[in-house]
């Protein structure tokens, strides 16, 4: 099962995004917050998988709490769920540590999906947050065409999730030298984060075959 805590200090909503989560299939949820020292408080004390935070809140905003939940508890799923899509709003959750970032217009499963994402090590985001993300010039010039062919292989797996050692066992490489190469992706790509050259990596791929019909 995993464990969620929610931050929000709006009480409708998450009430709602508890009552959503609760229904969802291998999610129960051990805490609710109306504030980011709520929310700190509650990891503390319940060790979830996934913390759900709300980016602005009176007193600590998430942004705060975020960066101080990837302090204290590394393994920690981090999604932001908010209103806004700007990318500069993103890029400073992504810098702070969120490993997911929704809005909240998400329907439940997107929302379940996320979570159980990133309870797992992988990121998740809502299509608004990937589209800001890959409005970059790398990604309108064709992204991947700056990389090699290792690279490629490499990049690919990023964006599916894999961690660095779930690719070096994959490609029967190092770790030290699977590091380089996420290095040189992100610096190619211009990406200041690994979850922002994913972005840009599946926008470039989805740009690359036909639309059939079927959102992606």
């Amino acid at each position: 099962m995993i464990r969620v805590v929610i931050a929000d200090d709006h009480d409708l909503l998450r009430e709602g995004v508890s009552a959503c989560l609760s229904a969802a299939d291998q999610i129960t949820v051990v805490g609710e917050a109306s504030s980011g020292e709520g929310a700190i408080d509650l990891v503390a004390e319940h060790d979830p998988d996934v913390a759900v935070i709300d980016m602005v809140m009176p007193g600590m905003g998430g942004l705060e709490a975020i960066r101080q939940l990837r302090t204290r508890h590394p393994e920690l799923g981090i999604v932001a769920l908010t209103s806004f899509s700007e990318r500069a709003r993103i890029q400073d959750a992504l810098d702070a540590g969120a490993n997911g970032y929704l809005v909240k217009s998400v329907d439940t499963e997107s929302l379940a999906h996320a979570v159980r994402s990133v309870a797992i090590g992988q990121d998740s985001f809502s299509p608004e947050v990937t589209r800001a993300l890959a409005a970059t010039p790398a990604a309108s010039t064709g992204a991947l065409e700056v990389l090699t062919d290792r690279e490629t292989e490499i990049a690919d797996l990023v964006a599916s999730g894999r961690t660095n050692a779930e690719i070096a066992h994959a490609l029967s490489l190092s770790i030290y030298t699977v590091k380089n190469h996420v290095s040189n992706i992100l610096s190619k790509l211009h990406a200041q984060t690994r979850t922002e050259a994913a972005a840009l990596i599946l926008t470039a791929r989805n740009a690359e075959r036909p639309f059939d019909g079927v959102p992606g």
